[in-house]
């Protein structure tokens, strides 16, 4: 299957930002995107949700995806995250990212203003001609208030370096409409949702999951392109508790940064208004990381 953005098929690495003491864990950071490189990841993308890109700077939001492009070196693919509700300083990071050697850009929907339908193309057109590097469109209604419409993104395919959408509505229904009118690469947004959606036509996921489990996620989108499907599904089966846990036991990055904390990959330490997971929500995280044989 021939996809616009066929380059990032696979898995993608939703990157959480070290802290050591509140300021970024260069350091630390790097280890996170070797980690990667050696599993045969795909992609990272950091300063997304994941890598609590609200909370940072934006002298650390460069700084973040200057370290990750410096550690990548080429060996992996490198999607920042360059999003705001704001077109102007959406297209100053995406600029950035760019300049900085980034090979695409991940941009969410502008949020919190909710603009129409016609604002959300003429936001993401304003992009996608002011740069070369492919975006990928970010759609998560949860967060932003507001869903970019399938018709909305079928007109965004149109512009040559609109390439992939990060898709977390939860509708596959709209998954569908998208795949069916556009040759764009479709990624999952939530890691259970990876097996479904491509079964659909979907090419892979920006994962959470991946940050500590990424050979697992890479052996689930082989086993479809593989036309395995009881692999695919013994493997979506096995990661299912993990993948629950790290979105419901609390608002991510919460509980993600609290398991690489107890696997000793990350300090755990968040960006305050984001406060640790509580006791009991960590004793049932243990649990999980304990049954999948991680601890």
């Amino acid at each position: 299957m021939s996809t616009k953005g066929e380059a990032f098929a696979g898995l993608s690495v939703a990157l959480v930002t070290p802290f050591a003491d509140g300021q970024v864990d260069e350091q630390r950071l790097a280890e996170q995107v070797e980690f990667q490189v050696e599993a045969g990841t795909t992609c990272v993308c950091p300063v997304g949700t994941t890598g609590e890109s609200p909370t940072l700077s934006h002298e650390e939001h460069e700084r973040v995806i200057s370290v990750v492009v410096e550690a990548a070196a080429g060996r992996i693919k490198v999607m920042a995250g360059t999003g705001s509700n704001s077109t102007d300083e959406a297209l100053r990071l995406t600029r950035w990212a760019a300049s900085a050697g980034a090979d695409a850009a991940l941009v969410v929907a502008p949020y919190y203003n909710k603009p129409n339908q016609e604002g959300m193309f003429a936001h993401f057109k304003a992009l996608a001609e002011a740069v070369e590097i492919p975006i990928c469109v970010y759609n998560i209604p949860g967060r932003t208030a507001k869903n970019i419409e399938p018709e909305t993104i079928v007109r965004l395919a149109e512009l040559p370096n609109i390439t992939m959408v990060k898709e977390a509505t939860g509708s596959m229904d709209q998954a569908s409409h998208i795949l069916a009118e556009t040759n764009l690469t479709v990624l999952s947004g939530d890691d259970s949702m990876t097996l479904p959606l491509m079964a659909v036509g979907g090419r892979g996921v920006i994962s959470v999951v991946g940050n500590i489990v990424p050979r697992d996620m890479i052996a689930l989108t082989r086993a479809v392109d593989d036309g395995d499907l009881p692999t695919a599904i013994a493997r979506h089966q096995k990661l299912f508790p993990l993948c629950r846990d790290l979105l419901s036991l609390d608002t991510n990055p919460i509980p993600i940064k609290a398991a690489m904390k107890l696997l000793g990959r990350d300090s755990g330490e968040l960006r305050m208004p984001m406060t640790p997971l509580t006791a009991a929500a960590e004793a049932a995280l243990r649990d999980t990381l304990v049954g999948y044989g991680l601890l």
